[in-house]
């Protein structure tokens, strides 16, 4: 059984801050961001701050047959104050030159006087509040790069 698909050693050239507008779309801002800095590919070092909505995307299924779908997945949308407690994935330019945000989240809230975290794919809607701070490590390395994996029929990053 093979258990490595790909796998590759790079160093992190630098590290790029920004601090998203109160209001942003966090999927937007990373995307203005890594934009701006010019960042070909990268791993998500941190994410703080508050969120004012948040759209968590699951998977609830395996399907039969690839790709997955949004039949196949849940999205639950909160629209209450919460902490961005974590931010983790990676982004990599496709073979078309453009780029694919891979990126998972966790965000916590209090309901019926607990505090409770959800978790899952950062999707458009996700809405910074106050003080949402993401920290970039960039890898200058075009040996990383996003392609289409043949089994799921899905993007997914690649070291040469």
């Amino acid at each position: 059984m093979k258990l490595i698909d790909s796998i590759g050693s790079h160093a992190i050239e630098r590290i790029v801050q920004f601090r998203a507008q109160p209001g942003a779309d966090l999927l937007a801002a990373i995307e203005a961001a890594a934009v701006a800095e010019n960042i070909r590919a990268g791993l998500f070092l941190s994410g703080i701050g508050a969120l004012r909505q948040a759209i968590f995307r699951n998977l609830k299924r395996f399907p039969a047959q690839f790709p997955i779908t949004d039949e196949d997945r849940i999205f639950q949308k909160l629209n209450t104050p919460m902490e961005l407690v974590s931010l983790m994935g990676w982004m990599a330019t496709r073979t078309d030159g453009t780029l694919d945000i891979h990126a998972h989240f966790a965000a916590s809230m209090v309901k019926d006087q607990q505090v409770v975290t959800r978790g899952g794919h950062l999707t458009p809607g996700t809405i910074c509040g106050i003080k949402v701070v993401v920290a970039i490590g960039v890898i200058a390395d075009d040996r990383v790069f996003s392609g289409m994996e043949a089994g799921t029929q899905t993007h997914d990053i690649y070291f040469e």
